[in-house]
């Protein structure tokens, strides 16, 4: 659809609501080799148990909204410096791990609240710049291919580790975009600026990074803490635990554009509950469901069921972990 309206207006209008990266991609740059790519992903079996990646409207956007001609993508950074304390050494007999380790991405409030708030206050607002102007927006809750379209709207580039990455922020960001029937005058697309590094596929303990830019998720233990269901864990990736109940940063926290890049971020609900920093895996290997439920109100960590949680802390307890 043409209509009137400007590309830096609608970046003015997204950087006012507090997002902090905003980029245009044109829907028209979507590719076979993209849909080719997601293919051979799955077809290896990358996927793990997560059926929904299997999707078939997720290789095309056009199936989301037939008349789609731009993308609007944004980035919230979630960083925030706190540290987690460093669990003494395993070595001896008599070694036990005490801490747990939650990621980042779960410390503060559910992410998916904050980014849905600003991204319907953005769509409502194009929506109301022409009529029949259509925007819909998805923020890790539907089958849009998130990274791909934000290295093509120039918000930042993936990254070996599969991330997202941006000058500003490293890849401590949140992602979102808003489909609309506006044709806009797109970014260029992010460049690739991880160069000959290796220290994310080096650092992952289970190997999970098959090779650059491509994750098995039945390898990660982000996947196996989050998404796994299964009442234990594979005796590989449980060995390998290194403390993580929810999710892993190993990659990111490795990565040389997070350690220089990173900045704390202006979301308050970003910040931390005191709780998540430091628990301990005694405390997570016999939290009640009442428990459970009182601690992680609002978080994405709800995904993370009592028993998973339960199960996730009691296998790093076991030595090897």
């Amino acid at each position: 659809m043409k209509i009137s309206i400007n590309s830096d207006r609608i970046k003015q209008k997204a950087l006012e609501l507090g997002f902090h990266k905003i980029g245009i991609a044109s829907a028209q740059t979507q590719t076979q080799v993209d849909a080719q790519r997601l293919q051979a992903w799955l077809d290896n079996g990358y996927q793990a148990d997560m059926a929904w990646m299997t999707n078939p409207k997720r290789l095309d956007i056009r199936s989301l909204v037939p008349d789609v001609q731009s993308l609007i993508c944004v980035a919230l950074n979630y960083y925030t410096p706190h540290q987690r304390p460093e669990n003494p050494s395993l070595e001896g007999d008599d070694a036990v791990r005490e801490y747990a380790k939650i990621s980042r991405y779960g410390w503060g409030r559910d992410y998916h609240k904050i980014l849905h708030k600003k991204l319907k206050l953005l769509a409502n607002w194009v929506r109301s710049q022409g009529e029949g102007i259509e925007a819909r927006y998805y923020a890790d809750t539907g089958p849009v291919q998130d990274k791909i379209w934000a290295q093509r709207a120039g918000i930042g580039w993936i990254a070996k580790n599969g991330n997202v990455i941006s000058r500003e922020y490293g890849s401590w960001m949140f992602l979102g975009e808003i489909l609309t029937n506006i044709e806009l005058e797109p970014d260029a697309p992010h460049t690739q600026h991880c160069g000959t590094c290796t220290r994310c596929i080096e650092a992952c303990p289970t190997a999970a990074i098959t090779e650059p830019f491509v994750v098995n998720a039945d390898r990660c233990i982000a996947y196996h803490t989050i998404e796994n269901r299964a009442e234990k864990l594979p005796d590989e990736i449980a060995s390998n635990l290194q403390g993580w109940v929810a999710g892993c940063d190993i990659c990111q926290d490795v990565c040389p554009w997070n350690q220089r890049f990173a900045k704390p971020t202006d979301v308050a609900e970003f910040e931390p509950y005191p709780e998540n920093i430091a628990p301990t895996l005694a405390e997570l290997a016999t939290i009640s469901d009442e428990e459970w439920n009182r601690r992680f109100t609002a978080s994405a960590l709800r995904r993370i069921k009592p028993e998973m949680l339960r199960r996730n802390a009691k296998a790093n307890q076991i030595k090897g972990s």
